[in-house]
């Protein structure tokens, strides 16, 4: 007979673990290096000194040290609302009659509703103890946005908002949340930077893209005294922090006598998903035991499932370094029926590499009505109404579930849950009276976006 785990596992704050995990030490093959825009060589710490934070500098490039110490005064914020808890999701089996077993990590037991507060609060903290007087960043959906204002909030600190558009006259509550904080939000493409001109110019009526919002951000760090630019995905920076996720779910499964099948996450940028997976990874980057991976994209903005995997700029106005990674075009720019995040073009070049070489195993793409539909039953069923970025996770763990029980295996599949969609009422909205809408880029809309990859005769393979 199973034993009878409970609802939710949660760590003490004495478990709450005292070092990031960087999975860049024990991969097979580390990602190309990223490379300076002028030069088309790798950066160095000089390079990048004007655009982020010394500390941060170091931990981008930092490709030996397998754990980071954890800063204690970032450790005691921590605890305001980690470790987070492990949840079984025993109703949403019951509601699928699946033999599976279903577990979820969840970030959204904070003001900012998700999982980017274990980053924010880190770069807000190398920033501060760095003397400057502000930050910039972008946001898509806002929840990157809203934890930054509040990591920034809390440590007294400047910081300017570069807002999706699209995003902005969706959610205007997440944009009074910032405000709340004290944060500067600015709707983007804007008329506050030559970027933002030249997009407005180019692009009259544009909804917006992240890339064009890391333009705007990284034009305003580098032009403005005392200030540097922070990114709440896709960097290496970002994975080291958010791993916090997944060494506690690690550990909270340990005490259960558990460990995953199969483990999924959804993917826009990478951080969640890099975050949860990572310490799973080493086991199998080590010759271990480890889950089967999937990361689940929107079919809007599908840079897995249908990218390229080649050296591309991380942003729309091109004045950032260039990575190499899978990418739908720096200029590409999702439709704007698109709800919540998950909008960035590229992937990170960590997770980039993992799928290029096979050690994450899945990428899927899934459509925005599907999506929804497996948010609306999993509120129903779990009581918690999530965030549209986390519910591409949900779907798929609903159809793996739907597969054990056609097959008649107890499988046991985690997800992480990043977010709560309180937010995004809107799109639930738009979903419940029908005027939701499913967008899949045609190959011709994505021809258009991949001819803004460079062409770097002897670099791009």
């Amino acid at each position: 007979m199973e034993r009878k785990v409970p609802y939710k596992t949660y760590l003490t704050e004495q478990e709450l673990p005292r070092q990031w995990y960087n999975v860049r030490a024990d991969m097979k093959t580390d990602h190309r290096p990223i490379l300076h825009p002028g030069t088309l060589k790798p950066v160095t710490p000089a390079d990048m000194a004007p655009i982020f934070c010394e500390k941060l500098v170091g931990q981008e490039l930092n490709a030996t040290d397998r754990f980071i110490d954890i800063p204690e005064v970032v450790r005691d914020f921590y605890k305001m609302y980690r470790p987070s808890p492990l949840m079984r999701a025993y109703r949403l089996e019951k509601a699928l009659d699946t033999p599976a077993k279903i577990y979820y990590k969840y970030e959204g037991g904070n003001t900012s509703g998700s999982h980017k507060l274990n980053s924010a609060i880190a770069q807000a903290y190398y920033a501060k103890e760095q003397g400057l007087r502000g930050v910039t960043t972008e946001t898509g959906a806002g929840q990157w946005g809203t934890a930054l204002s509040m990591a920034c909030g809390y440590f007294g600190l400047d910081l300017k908002v570069f807002m999706v558009k699209g995003s902005a006259e969706q959610k205007p509550y997440r944009k009074a949340v910032m405000e709340t904080y004290d944060a500067s939000v600015i709707s983007s493409p804007s008329d506050t930077t030559e970027v933002g001109r030249r997009m407005l110019e180019e692009f009259p009526g544009t909804s917006g893209s992240l890339g064009t919002a890391i333009s705007e951000a990284v034009e305003k760090a580098t032009t403005t005294e005392g200030y540097r630019y922070v990114l709440g995905s896709v960097l290496n920076q970002v994975l080291l922090h958010q791993s916090i996720i997944g060494l506690e779910t690690k550990a909270a499964l340990e005490k259960l006598d558990e460990y995953p099948d199969i483990l999924i996450g959804c993917a826009g940028g990478g951080s969640n998903l890099g975050g949860l997976m990572a310490p799973f990874m080493a086991d199998k980057l080590t010759g271990k035991q480890a889950p089967h991976f999937i990361a689940v994209e929107p079919a809007s903005c599908p840079s897995l499932t249908r990218g390229r995997f080649a050296y591309d700029f991380c942003d729309t106005g091109k004045v950032t370094p260039l990575a190499k990674m899978y990418t739908l075009g720096c200029g590409f720019i999702p439709a704007s029926n698109h709800a919540g995040g998950l909008r960035y073009h590229g992937m990170s070049p960590i997770l980039s590499q993992l799928y290029h070489d096979g050690f994450l195993d899945e990428a899927r793409s899934v459509t925005q009505t599907k999506v929804f539909e497996a948010a609306k039953l999993f509120a129903k069923v779990e009581g918690t109404l999530p965030a549209p970025e986390s519910a591409h996770a949900i779907r798929v763990a609903i159809d793996e579930a739907i597969r054990c029980k056609e097959a008649g295996e107890a499988k046991t599949i985690v997800f992480g849950l990043t977010g709560t969609g309180y937010f995004d009422m809107a799109a639930y909205m738009s979903y419940h009276d029908g005027s939701m809408t499913d967008y899949i880029p045609t190959d011709e809309d994505l021809a258009h976006g991949f001819s803004y990859i460079p062409k770097l005769p002897g670099i791009q393979e």
